[in-house]
């Protein structure tokens, strides 16, 4: 990894990804429960789209951070399939702090 690490950018992308982590979240444990259990379809929409704007910028900045951070494509691409899993951005966190360092 280069040395030369554009830290703003990638300080930028590990938050939009606990944000992006946290919405999903959000949209597991609240959304759908209230939906589901409380007949409140309007939280699954509105937890939904928010969290469907957020997946798309976290897609959108691991495909700008291959070149501004610089990052391998190969990470780039784990970043935005672990997105779509429950917990996926917090464990990809830790690999990005590592070039941070």
């Amino acid at each position: 990894m280069p040395s030369n690490v554009n830290h703003r950018f990638l300080r930028r992308l590990r938050t939009l990804g606990t944000v992006e982590g946290i919405s999903t979240l959000i949209l597991f444990g609240i959304a759908m429960p209230l939906k589901y259990l409380a007949g409140m379809p309007m939280a699954v929409r509105i937890a939904g789209s928010i969290h469907g704007g957020l997946f798309g910028s976290l897609a959108v900045m691991f495909i700008l951070g291959i070149h501004r951070i610089p990052i391998p494509r190969r990470l780039a691409a784990v970043g935005i399939v672990a997105a779509v899993f429950p917990f996926g951005p917090f464990i990809m966190d830790r690999r990005l702090d590592k070039i941070g360092r």
